[in-house]
């Protein structure tokens, strides 16, 4: 089992990753939030452990950008927030459970294997069939072809997310700026990253809406 712990106190985060290790898990640990998103579109995790508070990207919004592209994996909020509205907007989001600072690791320990039976998450579809050769596996980032993976780069993983995202609609250059890339970038290179995806899938699948942007339409 594949845990990502995100906790910006070098100590904890330590010692967290160090029990969770003794107990047979295999966890990558992230003192920032922008790292921690990055790498969960680079590995595939079946839990994660987000502390909110932390450098970069905190855990609400990782968690909210995620649940936006339908991907489930479970989730834990580590916090030291304490206010009901805290509490009540971390599961609207879709977190599994909190686990309040300071903690003893053995509720960690109880908490993690309650949220890697998945009991907390509703029910969704793994897979979006996008046409007779095409699925795209939410859980693990994966795009397949006739039951064959395709390597695809995480920016490529990206764009493929937020065309799904908007399924049926037109994304526009300026919205692949900022659901990709997070702020500006010349939109040639977006152009040039996107035909670069295209080539990897049949022709017709992602469409060059002329002057408006780029759609992908899926089977329902």
């Amino acid at each position: 089992m594949k845990i990502l712990l995100l906790e910006d106190e070098y100590a904890l985060r330590v010692s967290v990753e160090e029990f969770l290790d003794d107990l047979g898990y295999e966890v990558t640990a992230f003192g920032n939030g922008d790292d921690a998103f990055d790498a969960i579109y680079e590995e595939s995790y079946n839990l994660l452990i987000l502390d909110v508070k932390v450098p970069g990207m905190d855990g609400f919004a990782l968690l909210k950008s995620l649940r936006e592209r339908d991907i489930l994996i479970p989730t834990l909020f580590v916090t030291s927030l304490t206010e009901v509205d805290n509490l009540e907007h971390g599961f609207e989001l879709g977190c599994c459970d909190y686990i309040k600072k300071p903690y003893d690791l053995k509720e960690l320990q109880i908490r993690v294997e309650y949220a890697l039976r998945r009991e907390c998450l509703h029910t969704k579809k793994a897979f979006i069939v996008l046409d007779d050769i095409y699925q795209y596996d939410t859980q693990n980032f994966v795009l397949l072809q006739e039951g064959q993976q395709i390597d695809l780069t995480k920016t490529e993983k990206r764009i493929l997310e937020t065309l799904l995202k908007h399924q049926g609609s037109v994304v526009s250059i300026e919205a692949f700026q900022k659901e990709v890339w997070g702020g500006d970038i010349d939109p040639a290179n977006i152009r040039v990253q996107i035909n670069k995806l295209r080539k990897k899938l049949h022709s017709e699948l992602i469409k060059n809406v002329r002057g408006l942007g780029y759609k992908i339409d899926v089977r329902q």
